[in-house]
């Protein structure tokens, strides 16, 4: 491929590029979650398929992989409602540091007892596989035009958001004891407490930083805010590696605060980065996809199968048990998130540390995980839906409304752009708004109903699912939520 013009090259990813697009958009509502058919398209374009490209470079195929995994984990953290997962956020947490570790520890020992790997082998590839990924759950429910009820959705959307950084750890760390041998496993203690500490407080700061950059800096062109927020994103992890904390987190929490404050050009630069994740999604996926070679897969076929049915039957399960033992969640919400524990593509670019490292099982290893991704995805991402309403847990999709309205608050203004949508039970249906009582200064300001918008008047009528915009005081938003029935 070295010797291929400049153009070809360029052509041949612009097409895997199209054609990953094109064919989620149509296979995509047959149930089949995106990453599945991005991996796939990869793997027919390798050496191994009809597409012939000799890839095999597990350096270039990691970087890639932690350079989107930034940009997927910063447009999570912006995407993130505060409001909506403050109600599950010791449960989201337990699960995404104690769940990930009994996940490895329970996969990673009966690895080592029935496939006769190494005790650190073992725990390596339980690591590996430990993390979650929400998105291909919700791109599959989106398809089938359903959702998950009470406080499933944002549970599951914190877990997958911040389970990452602790399948990393706990990766990193197994590699450099199977590398060093001398080493005690004490250290991982110290150093698990430091680098998400300061991850965690290096997230942070980052965050009000870049809200306080942002927001002051007033750049000559709209266009050089995206770009600006790139090299906030990118020095943050940078930064907080470079310094001995975890990046990943520092990513993942700055983005959370950035979207839960106002900055100006929020909503343009929310839009900018979940393209760029989706973007870094499908280039990671097609990457992955050109590493492995479909032939060797065959040889870890059944240990991969054994491995993949304790994670989905015991593993995940009794891990999430253990960590909801003392949530409200019922038997059916536990067994739900016990079933959507759903492999991505974390595990295998953390499949690529080995391969690097020069393990001597680190090609069984990768060929290992990524039979068992593939192996989860399709067992477990078509199967949601089903579960979902067996367990009685789904709800239907509420359709979002596109108002045609951006407000682009800057730092010092007391006032805010509020968008809340009519629940079915709310106290305001029915009622006129000159008889909902809002504050003094409050104004709802346009009304979407099914697919118009109106200006509205004292008058009109407030209907379930009407989507409202209401210019209000900042001190005043608990009222107007309660108002609505959203407290």
């Amino acid at each position: 491929m070295g010797n291929l013009p400049f153009e070809y090259i360029l052509i041949g990813a612009s097409l895997l590029l199209l054609l990953s697009i094109i064919a989620s958009r149509f296979i995509g509502s047959w149930g089949i979650p995106s990453l599945l058919i991005f991996l796939l398209i990869g793997m027919l374009a390798g050496s191994d398929g009809p597409g012939g490209i000799y890839f095999d470079d597990p350096w270039i195929a990691q970087s890639l992989g932690v350079v989107a995994l930034i940009f997927i984990l910063f447009a999570g953290g912006l995407d993130t409602d505060w409001q909506k997962i403050r109600p599950v956020l010791w449960q989201g947490l337990i699960l995404s540091t104690l769940g990930v570790l009994a996940t490895a520890l329970l996969v990673g020992l009966f690895i080592s007892f029935i496939l006769h790997f190494s005790i650190l082998e073992g725990l390596l590839i339980g690591a590996i596989v430990s993390s979650t990924d929400a998105a291909a759950v919700f791109s599959i429910l989106r398809s089938q035009k359903i959702t998950l009820k009470g406080d499933l959705k944002p549970l599951l959307e914190l877990e997958s958001g911040s389970n990452d950084p602790m399948a990393v750890f706990l990766t990193l760390g197994f590699v450099h004891l199977l590398t060093r041998p001398d080493s005690s496993a004490g250290f991982l203690i110290p150093m698990f407490l430091w680098q998400m500490a300061l991850g965690a407080i290096g997230g942070f700061a980052a965050g009000k930083a870049a809200i306080l950059i942002i927001n002051h800096i007033k750049l000559e062109y709209e266009g050089l805010y995206p770009a600006l927020t790139i090299s906030l994103t990118l020095l943050t992890y940078g930064g907080i590696t470079w310094l001995g904390g975890n990046g990943f987190l520092s990513i993942y929490i700055a983005g959370l605060m950035m979207g839960n404050s106002n900055f100006i050009h929020k909503k343009s630069l929310i839009r900018f980065h979940d393209g760029i994740a989706w973007l870094m999604q499908i280039c990671m996926f097609l990457t992955l996809g050109l590493l492995v070679f479909p032939s060797r897969l065959a040889s870890v076929l059944g240990s991969s199968l054994l491995i993949t049915a304790f994670l989905m039957i015991v593993g995940r399960p009794v891990s999430v048990f253990l960590g909801l033992a003392f949530s409200r969640l019922s038997f059916r919400e536990k067994t739900l998130v016990s079933w959507v524990g759903l492999r991505g593509a974390v595990p295998i670019i953390l499949a690529t540390f080995p391969l690097l490292a020069r393990l001597p099982e680190a090609e069984t290893i990768f060929n290992i995980v990524f039979f068992i991704v593939l192996t989860s995805v399709l067992l477990q991402g078509t199967s949601i839906p089903l579960v979902a309403r067996w367990l009685k847990t789904d709800a239907p999709l509420v359709p979002a409304s596109q108002i045609p309205l951006e407000f682009n608050p800057s730092c010092d203004w007391k006032s805010e752009i509020l968008e809340i949508r009519v629940p079915q039970n709310s106290p305001a249906v029915g009622k006129q708004i000159l008889e909902l009582g809002l504050p003094e200064g409050a104004l709802i300001i346009l009304v979407s109903k099914a697919e118009s918008c109106l200006v509205p008047s004292g008058g009109t009528v407030l209907d379930p699912g009407d989507q409202l915009l209401i210019f209000v005081n900042k001190k005043d938003v608990p009222q107007v939520r309660s108002l609505i029935g959203l407290a």
